[in-house]
């Protein structure tokens, strides 16, 4: 019987490479028999993820990319087509958030940074529109692939704080919804696209606000235990099954859906 979750020499290539979540899904689709294109802007640790995958018997490679710029996709997209003739997969995982975008515990709407919370719109939202805009062409002149966006949490529900990428997150997600049905009904249904919307898992860019240095929760991280029934933070290897799900034949009747992976959170009532 046919292997649906089968992705070997799938050629998948994720923005956001480099980052705590995009370099464990990419090993992990590498050791599934994938080519793992990991895009990003570190380079250093860029060749350090791919000579952990190379000499693990995985397949990857590392490229500098600037999501924000459509030249430096279609240089990317070029090179990845030299190499492998084809793109499979798209994870959509670049973004980030700024301090400006963000309202403080004492601060105030008024407190907002227009010009931060611009860029953060940008690296999220743009950042995941111009990548799809480049690497679909290939998948539409093969008639198949999958396209995969990183929603969030704070794209369900308005959470404090965090203005300009929940604002952005959300944008996302209507994005994946309007380009499932473009693509199916211009193209073709065999390019599906979908999103996952992690719960809170620690990475760089919300350690800090989670976390002390001592490793205690902060005031917003014990809210955040508190609203999740599993009562824990998720790990970075707990995406790696869904991701395999929405880029294999599996989830061949799955477009336009946002995938929930938060242990709870978004169920959670009272």
């Amino acid at each position: 019987m046919e292997n649906l979750f089968d992705i070997k020499d799938n050629v998948v290539v994720i923005t956001g490479g480099t980052g705590v979540l995009g370099r464990e899904i990419g090993k992990y689709l590498a050791l599934q028999g994938a080519h793992v294109v990991l895009l990003g802007r570190k380079e250093e640790i860029g060749k350090e993820i791919v000579s952990d995958i190379l000499q693990q018997g995985g397949d990857a490679m590392f490229m500098q990319c600037d999501v924000m710029s459509q030249e430096s996709c279609e240089q990317v997209c070029k090179t990845v087509l030299d190499k492998y003739g084809k793109v499979d997969a798209l994870l959509n995982a670049a973004g980030g958030n700024m301090p400006g975008a963000t309202i403080s515990p004492t601060g105030t709407f008024f407190d907002v940074k227009i010009e931060e919370f611009q860029k953060v719109l940008n690296v999220n939202l743009t950042g995941t529109v111009i990548p799809t805009q480049i690497f679909l062409k290939p998948m539409v002149e093969a008639g198949k692939g999958s396209i995969v966006n990183f929603s969030s949490m704070a794209a369900f529900r308005p959470m404090t704080r965090v203005l300009g990428y929940a604002a952005a997150k959300a944008g996302i997600s209507n994005f994946t919804a309007f380009l499932a049905n473009e693509v199916a009904k211009k193209f073709t249904p065999n390019i599906r696209v979908n999103a996952i919307a992690p719960g809170f898992f620690l990475t760089n860019q919300n350690r800090a606000l989670l976390t002390n240095e001592d490793g205690s929760l902060t005031a917003r991280g014990a809210d955040v235990i508190r609203q999740t029934p599993f009562q824990r933070f998720g790990k970075p290897e707990e995406l790696c099954g869904t991701i395999h799900y929405l880029i294999s034949e599996a989830s061949s009747f799955v477009t336009g859906t946002v995938a929930v992976v938060d242990g709870g959170f978004n169920a959670f009532a009272m």
